[in-house]
C-alpha cells in the first residue's frame, strides 16, 4: 500500500498510473490470498504441501505475484510507481534518494516474510495433530478453484494489459472531469440568474 501512496505523491501521470495498476493488482491478488486463507484454519497448518497440491500451487504463485515477481502485475505496477517518484520534477535529489531506499527495504523485508510464512505453513511442523484426511484440495469444490483460477489468471495477464487498462483509466478520467466540469459551469449559470 505504501507503493499507491508514493506514486500518488509523485505527483505525475506515471506515479499515477503505477498506483492505479497497483490499486488493481493488489485487489486480486489480496483477495485470492484471503479466500485460501480461509480453505485451511490457522491451527492446521504445517506440512500440507503434499495433502493439498492445488491450493499450495495457487498460494505459491500469488505470493510470488505480491512480492512483485518480475512478470506479474505487481511487478509492473511498483516498477511504474519507481520511475515515477524518479522522474518527478516536484523533489530534490535527496527525498528521491530517501524515498528510494525505504521502497527498497520494503521489497527486502517482504520476500523474507512471505517465503518464511509459505515455508512455515506447507512445510513446516503441525502444532496440532489432525489426521492427514481432515484437509481437502480444491479438487472436489469445483467452485472454489475457478473462482481461485479467475483471480489468479489477471494476476498473471495483467502486464501484458497494462496499456490497455492505463488508456481505459485516462479515458474515463477525462469523462469524469468533462462532466464536473459542465456540471459546475451549469451551477455557476444557474446562481447567476
Amino acid at each position: 500500500m505504501g507503493f499507491i501512496i508514493i506514486g500518488i505523491g509523485s505527483i505525475t501521470n506515471m506515479g499515477l498510473n503505477g498506483a492505479i495498476l497497483q490499486i488493481i493488482s493488489h485487489s486480486f491478488i489480496g483477495a485470492a490470498l484471503f479466500l485460501l486463507a480461509r480453505l485451511v484454519y490457522l491451527d492446521e497448518m504445517g506440512r500440507m504441501a503434499v495433502s493439498i497440491p492445488k491450493i499450495f500451487t495457487m498460494f505459491s504463485i500469488l505470493s510470488m505475484a505480491s512480492l512483485a515477481l518480475s512478470g506479474m502485475s505487481g511487478f509492473v505496477a511498483e516498477l511504474i510507481v519507481f520511475f515515477g517518484i524518479i522522474t518527478s520534477q516536484k523533489y530534490f535529489l535527496m527525498p528521491k534518494i530517501l524515498i528510494t531506499f525505504v521502497m527498497a527495504i520494503g521489497m527486502i523485508l517482504t520476500p523474507i516474510y512471505s517465503l518464511s510464512m509459505s515455508r512455515q505453513m506447507f512445510y513446516g511442523y503441525k502444532l496440532f495433530n489432525a489426521p492427514s484426511s481432515y484437509f481437502f484440495d480444491s479438487g472436489p469444490q469445483f467452485s472454489v478453484f475457478l473462482l481461485l483460477f479467475s483471480y489468479s489468471l489477471p494476476t498473471l495477464c495483467f502486464p501484458f494489459a497494462a496499456k490497455i487498462l492505463l488508456g481505459f483509466f485516462a479515458s474515463l478520467l477525462c469523462l469524469i472531469y468533462n462532466l464536473f466540469s459542465n456540471l459546475l459551469y451549469v451551477v455557476a449559470l444557474m446562481r447567476v440568474w
